[in-house]
């Protein structure tokens, strides 16, 4: 029998699901995990070279930014030549950056370092390429579940990194932690040769676009702007949070421990809530899941924003906020596919994302600005409430379809 007439194998997706959902749940652990955990190292680094917050806050704010100005980028490589190229490039220049932060003795190097190369880095690697790879290999069926997990193992390395980083702070010290951290994230690449089918031809029902095309359809599609637009208070909050909770509990009497336990908190219900929220989407308009996701972050903010502290109340706090930390991706990804199909998934997802990294750089940024103006974080705080609620809003007019399109030629 001839190679053109012999049956084509089946993919790795379609012959082992579940060891794709496995490894790429790895990676997006792997990726999340030292970047969640950016809060633990602010007090030592700002104590040992005599920074203000803000200067810090910052390099994490660039983090933040570059990481969504990448990804769309990052995205459209990967839809053009499969995603195990980008985690691979993604994963090194990660590493380097982690790396460089540890001997960052400057603030032009913390925002090269933690700022530039780690957002270039994370663009490359993170949970977004990865939940577009599953969008492209997987039946159908997997892709609800699979992309709740995929959030899940992100909030996975949130619980399982920040307790390490302040456990391996105090016994070897932070600038180790920041290389044995790096050395980790190298350990992407091997995990990311079972997503190299990722790349799979559009099928051929779906119309070929060109990116250009594929951008304008989607930035004249009012949904999509909507979705957009709302997807920006995630990122403010998140950002913020990460970065800037474990010193304002601190402010407020309670130890370093307690900080770094409450974003682990975060990241273990988020494994609840991002499973729970992929689960949902598949059952109930998605408008509705972001909206109730939404409102509920404005009351459980300003609920926590107004107790007295202690250790029950911050943890408390977090895993309330865990339940809904990442639950926001699920629906507003399958709402991208669901408008657009999967052919630009990577991209258009990418550019939702980077709305949500542009709110992480004011979160972030913000919030170490204030404190050193205000002393302390009590009006960005308030902003974030807010912003809850005008995203909770601004969700409800999303139409959950796809975008018309002209019929498919039928060949002849």
């Amino acid at each position: 029998m001839s190679a053109a007439s012999a049956p084509s194998r089946p993919s790795l997706a379609a012959r082992a699901p579940l060891l794709v959902v496995l490894c790429g749940c790895l990676i997006a652990m792997l990726s999340f995990g030292p970047r969640a955990s950016s809060g633990i190292f602010l007090l030592p680094m700002t104590a040992e070279f005599g920074w203000g917050r803000d200067t810090f806050g910052l390099a994490i704010a660039i983090q933040n930014l570059l990481w969504g100005v990448g990804t769309p980028f990052a995205g459209a490589i990967a839809d053009r030549f499969g995603v195990t190229r980008v985690l691979c490039a993604g994963a090194v220049v990660y590493a380097a950056g982690l790396a460089l932060m540890a001997y960052s003795s400057t603030p032009g190097l913390l925002h090269m370092s933690a700022g530039v190369l780690v957002g270039f880095g994370l663009s490359g690697c993170s949970f977004n390429i990865v939940l577009a790879a599953f969008g492209k290999m997987l039946p159908e069926k997997w892709r609800p579940l699979s992309f709740g997990a995929g959030t899940a193992a992100g909030s996975f390395g949130q619980f399982l990194f920040p307790p390490l980083a302040a456990g391996l702070n105090m016994t070897i010290g932070w600038q180790e932690t920041l290389i044995v951290f790096g050395l980790a994230m190298l350990l992407i690449m091997p995990f990311s040769l079972a997503l190299a089918s990722s790349s799979a031809p559009a099928r051929t029902q779906e119309r070929q676009q060109t990116i250009g095309a594929a951008l304008g359809e989607a930035f004249r599609h009012r949904s999509y702007v909507l979705l957009v637009l709302g997807f920006f208070t995630c990122g403010f909050q998140l950002a913020f949070v990460t970065t800037h909770l474990p010193a304002y509990l601190t402010d407020r009497g309670l130890s370093i421990a307690v900080g770094g336990w409450t974003l682990a908190a975060i990241g273990l219900a988020n494994m609840v809530g991002s499973l729970g929220s992929g689960w949902l989407s598949s059952r109930m308009p998605r408008r509705y899941l972001l909206a109730g996701i939404y409102a509920a972050r404005g009351v459980a903010i300003a609920v926590f924003v107004l107790l007295p502290a202690s250790p029950a109340v911050s943890i408390g706090f977090g895993v309330v906020l865990g339940l809904l930390w990442l639950s926001t991706v699920p629906p507003t990804s399958g709402l991208v596919m669901l408008m657009f199909g999967t052919r630009y998934l990577a991209m258009l997802y990418g550019f939702a994302f980077f709305s949500h990294q542009v709110g992480g750089f004011l979160g972030v940024w913000l919030g170490g600005l204030f404190y050193e103006r205000l002393g302390s974080y009590d009006f960005v705080w308030w902003l974030s409430v807010a912003l809850s609620f005008a995203s909770a809003a601004i969700n409800l007019p999303i139409v959950e379809r796809p975008v018309e399109r002209a019929p498919v030629p039928q060949a002849a």
